[in-house]
């Protein structure tokens, strides 16, 4: 079994690199490891793909060193219980609220005694059985878990969200921010930055590592420089967009 070197890392008080994956190619996940990224977060929320596809960009991304997560739709404890056996290294569970969301991911996530994880090593995750069936504690030990904090309900319970043990990274998500302040999409403006600032506090004082999305590497080194280790550098298809439409206006100038 791979150790999850983005856990290590994090626990280490080191920053981690990553970026979200809308393409269903394997080779686009092998890039983003090469380039050296730390990890590649699977959507299976906004994007288009299927687990069976989020399967082998897992195999992919572990063939270059590359932590794969996957973004399940919704706080589901099959969807994130499907996410870990695809043989992940970690979870991310969007629109967290409560305290009580919170616990639920821990729930669908841990196998017991943590949580209540359905008990199978006929998967990937279990390496269909090769490795015998006393690994759960050690899947239990690997396996990132990343919540989503994406409006104003759940700022408002960050201490209570933050104090659910077993979570790893707590996620800021800008845009949703926003949208939770009727501004949608303005993530430069003060109100969502002071949301935001507050909540990094309130995490960080809490013992748990802050997560976040940057459009920039500008946004970027200033999450970092304000304590967010968990960095995820846009979304594949952007970065794609971005970089062919920098040819052509080159070329065309």
């Amino acid at each position: 079994m791979r150790e999850n070197q983005v856990k290590r890392k994090l626990k280490q008080g080191d920053v981690v690199l990553g970026l979200f994956m809308n393409c269903a190619y394997p080779g686009f996940i092998e890039i983003c490891g090469h380039a050296g990224f730390d990890f590649a977060v699977i959507d299976l929320e906004h994007g288009p793909l299927h687990p069976l596809v989020a399967e082998d960009l897992c195999r992919a991304a572990d063939c270059v060193g590359l932590a794969p997560i996957v973004r399940v739709r919704k706080n589901d404890a099959p969807q994130i219980q499907r996410a870990l056996d695809i043989g992940s290294a970690g979870v991310q569970v969007p629109q967290i609220e409560t305290k009580a969301d919170a616990e639920a991911v821990v729930r669908g996530a841990k196998f017991s005694p943590l949580g209540s994880r359905g008990l199978s090593f006929y998967t990937r995750a279990g390496l269909y059985t090769s490795a015998g069936t006393q690994i759960s504690d050690k899947l239990n030990e690997e396996s990132l878990v990343v919540v989503h904090v994406e409006g104003k309900r759940g700022v408002e319970n960050i201490q209570e969200i933050a104090s659910v043990p077993n979570i790893d990274v707590i996620f800021l998500g800008p845009y949703d921010l926003s949208q939770s302040l009727g501004i949608p999409g303005q993530v430069s403006d003060r109100r969502v930055i002071d949301l935001m600032q507050t909540a990094v506090r309130e995490i960080r004082n809490a013992g748990k590592v802050v997560g976040t999305f940057a459009d920039t590497p500008e946004t970027a080194k200033q999450w970092i420089d304000a304590g967010i280790q968990y960095i995820a550098l846009g979304v594949d298809v952007g970065i794609f967009l971005r970089a062919c439409q920098s040819l052509v206006k080159t070329v065309r100038s």
